[in-house]
């Protein structure tokens, strides 16, 4: 796909996921149209691109009358990122919030349906996977797409409408052929990055000198952080190679243990805390990793960025972005808000 001058909308544009997306399609020479309310998103990860002409914003609701219709309006590729999302604990601890995802996403799509949208990439994710496959790190597992099937099993109302998302596609590319491709996102991280999530909330606790270090869960949860560049580039191709709806995980297989993942943020902040265990707080899955042979195989993507690289380059851009009464307060507060 030539992405010069092809016109293009990132719905949740000025996002941490979005915002990165927006940079590399600029990079390519699309020309953007990004919609976001900003209930989550910053205008500063898109305000270069806007001050310098580079895109088109638009701040508004997409779940309110008329808004989906225009945004994709003679749009030719439509990345749909906008969600009602946070944490781990805004996805157990806010239900009804998350299941108004399914308003938004079903909004998107019949606007892209009537509006002969060539392409729909759709954000999806890893919370998609039957939870009992999930429930004991002692065994290794490798999420494989086909997994997902009755009996469904998503993780909260965030996964299931992120589910129903994935069906409504498939099954407006098989009666209508409206072409569709469906990314599962796992545990995305790196700069931008908001500490409502683990990686940014572990950096924010350390950054901070927090003692006694407080972890949510008993610390042997199993995740497989991706890179945020991973993530983008593995966006991009699967926006390019497929058509049908599918599934695809973008996600690295290295089964990382949070409590080994707190190690290794300690000791770059170079000081020595004691471990306050929470397993009474939102942990998740205790064994979530993906399988990415499928996103080889059709996409002929894999993660580049090891996790220790990864976090390194985390930790540098959170340094300098953030004084420590700033990094205190936002974890404070968003830990279980978005």
């Amino acid at each position: 796909m030539d992405w010069k001058n092809r016109k293009v909308l990132v719905t949740g544009g000025a996002s941490f996921v979005g915002s990165n997306l927006v940079d590399a399609l600029v990079k390519r020479g699309a020309k953007l149209r990004v919609v976001d309310d900003l209930s989550s998103g910053k205008l500063e990860n898109i305000s270069d691109h806007i001050q310098a002409g580079r895109i088109e914003f638009i701040k508004a609701d997409l779940r309110e009358s008329g808004v989906a219709e225009a945004a994709v309006d003679d749009m030719s590729v439509v990345f749909h990122l906008a969600a009602d999302h946070g944490g781990r604990g805004y996805v157990d601890l806010h239900q009804a919030a998350c299941a108004v995802n399914l308003l938004l996403d079903g909004l998107v799509f019949r606007a892209c349906h009537r509006a002969q949208v060539e392409k729909v990439v759709y954000a999806s994710s890893g919370c998609v996977y039957p939870n009992g496959l999930q429930s004991d790190p002692s065994q290794t597992v490798y999420l494989k797409e086909d997994l997902v099937g009755p009996p469904y099993d998503a993780d909260n109302m965030y996964g299931w409408a992120k589910l129903m998302g994935e069906m409504v596609l498939r099954a407006y590319h098989k009666d209508w052929g409206m072409k569709s491709a469906c990314c599962r996102y796992f545990t995305v991280y790196g700069p931008r990055g908001v500490e409502n999530h683990a990686v940014i909330a572990m950096i924010a606790r350390a950054f901070t000198r927090q003692d006694p270090f407080v972890v949510w869960g008993n610390g042997e949860q199993i995740r497989n952080w991706t890179y945020i560049d991973d993530i983008v580039e593995g966006t991009i191709l699967a926006a390019e190679k497929v058509d049908d709806g599918s599934g695809i995980n973008l996600g690295t297989m290295e089964r990382i243990r949070v409590i080994d993942a707190v190690h290794q943020i300690v000791a770059a902040f170079n000081y020595e805390p004691t471990t306050e265990l929470h397993p009474e707080m939102p942990t998740g899955p205790l064994n979530r990793v993906a399988d990415n042979a499928l996103a080889k195989e059709r996409l002929g993507w894999e993660p580049k960025v090891k996790f220790v690289d990864g976090l390194r380059r985390t930790i540098e851009w959170y340094v300098s972005s953030r004084n420590q009464d700033e990094a205190a307060t936002a974890l404070d507060r968003l830990l279980i808000e978005r």
